[in-house]
């Protein structure tokens, strides 16, 4: 009876005993395309309705103040899945994939780290950038599910704008939800969900929308009616106190300016038909949480939610990412399930590369050294736990932006500055960085700016940006100190 009752201690105080393991938790990993805080429970926008995913923060941590590394998709995937910053990797642009690169190809990605530690994988829809992940020969996932991506698509474009190209475009068109790409992989998703299994599974969905296109049904679509649609606030000289290096960072870019969304009479077309995806993927994920919960899976799954980056809908006077504001940066992040604290809502700033670690303390997986963020552990059990980091992003060598609880600091590669004041003024439009009553604020904020940054990988291409020996870089093409900024 005394052996007996020592082992039941020893049960419950080791984790493991006799080769025993604790069960470990399934996970449901969702990431999101091109979502910034357009989020109900985030108040990003004053209409946007996203049921689903409010349900989901409010039986979990919503963190509010959440921040990619990269405001462009392959440099903050890659960081989110390898645990390593882009100055650390030197992963700028929409290429090169970090497997075909000397010295990050052999890094063990969030998902492999899964898998050698227990996990079945799954995957379906957007997860690394291209296709990573997806080939015969990769080892990342144990199955793969559909791409996902556009879907269904109209004859010709609907929108003409400046770039022609035939990813910016939005707007309604007859077709069905069924149709469209983050439908088919939530039917998948479902369908792993409806399985048996007989080991804790990694099931990762990547969903594409509000991603351009923004092809939306006539039903998402009469969701925000024009006759009451609320536009993000602008102020039509927000850029006059910012630095030209500023423009350098969006310098040419597929996504049209403000100015073009005026004069074309398509800044209300765009902001509904961005309302309107989001609204569809919510519902998306309202099924996939539906079908983890009929399946029994819901007390032991931890739920992970989050978006690549931000994106701008006129703001700054631009459309698209490829900034340091917060509009580029800040996404929805939120976790839910085992181990964390229902009804949290967390400010401090928090980052996407803290998912590696906090879902190797979740899963209680072996550490991983060579991981560059911080576990986020702490403020999942108190959402008011202090934390000491900063949110940091960089975008291409040199630019990086500094987010705190209370102040967003910006310097570029050529030394200029930015400073805002995020509780008096979260549009970011009083620039203070030449105020010397701030002084002692941005000397502060100074030392989170990494000091070394990586040189853009070989075969870096597509937004990537170099400043060397005063003179800016753009795709390749040189851009004079004099240079008038396209399409203004």
């Amino acid at each position: 009876m005394r052996r007996l009752a020592i082992w039941t201690l020893l049960m419950v105080l080791v984790p493991a005993v006799g080769g025993l393991a604790a069960e470990k938790p399934d996970v449901l990993f969702i990431a999101i395309d091109d979502q910034n805080d357009w989020i109900g429970c985030l108040g990003g926008h004053p209409q946007i309705k996203t049921p689903h995913i409010d349900k989901l923060a409010a039986r979990g941590t919503l963190f509010t103040n959440a921040h990619c590394q990269a405001p462009l998709c392959n440099p903050s995937r890659t960081s989110l899945l390898t645990g390593r910053r882009p100055e650390s990797t030197g992963i700028y642009g929409l290429s090169p994939s970090f497997r075909s690169v000397d010295g990050l190809k052999d890094i063990v990605s969030l998902p492999q780290h899964m898998r050698r530690n227990g996990y079945k994988n799954f995957t379906t829809g957007k997860i690394y950038h291209g296709p990573i992940g997806r080939g015969k020969k990769d080892d990342e996932f144990d199955v793969i599910g559909p791409g996902g991506g556009v879907g269904a698509k109209p004859d010709k474009k609907l929108v003409n704008t400046p770039s022609n190209n035939p990813l910016v475009d939005w707007g309604t068109f007859p077709h069905r939800d069924e149709d469209k790409g983050d439908w088919q992989i939530t039917d998948w998703a479902i369908k792993q969900l409806d399985g048996s299994h007989t080991q804790p599974f990694f099931l990762s969905v990547g969903y594409f929308l509000p991603h351009v296109p923004c092809y939306v049904t006539q039903k998402w679509y009469d969701l925000y009616p024009v006759e009451t649609l609320k536009l993000p606030p602008v102020q039509r000289h927000d850029r006059d106190d910012t630095p030209r290096f500023s423009w350098y960072l969006h310098w040419k870019l597929p996504e049209p300016r403000l100015k073009f969304l005026e004069e074309a009479k398509q800044w209300e077309n765009l902001v509904r038909s961005y309302l309107a995806s989001t609204s569809f993927v919510d519902a998306q994920i309202g099924r996939l949480l539906e079908a983890l919960e009929r399946n029994g899976h819901g007390k032991n799954t931890v739920v992970v939610l989050w978006s690549d980056h931000g994106w701008h809908l006129g703001e700054k006077l631009i459309t698209g990412k490829n900034t340091l504001w917060d509009r580029g940066t800040k996404v929805p992040l939120i976790f839910a399930g085992p181990g964390v604290a229902q009804g949290g809502r967390c400010s401090r700033p928090a980052e996407l590369l803290d998912i590696y670690p906090t879902l190797i303390d979740l899963c209680g997986l072996p550490a991983q050294s060579e991981l560059e963020g911080h576990s986020l552990a702490p403020q999942l059990k108190d959402a008011k736990a202090p934390r000491e980091w900063p949110a940091i992003t960089t975008h291409n060598a040199g630019n990086h932006g500094i987010r705190t609880e209370d102040w967003r600091y910006i310097r570029y590669a050529d030394g200029s500055e930015e400073l805002y004041d995020m509780q008096r003024d979260p549009n970011e439009w009083t620039n203070l960085a030449k105020d010397p009553q701030h002084a002692a604020t941005k000397t502060a904020l100074q030392k989170w700016v990494p000091v070394k940054s990586a040189k853009p990988a070989p075969g870096s291409q597509h937004r990537v940006l170099t400043f060397e020996g005063g003179k800016v870089v753009w795709e390749d093409e040189p851009v004079g100190e004099n240079d008038p900024i396209p399409e203004l």
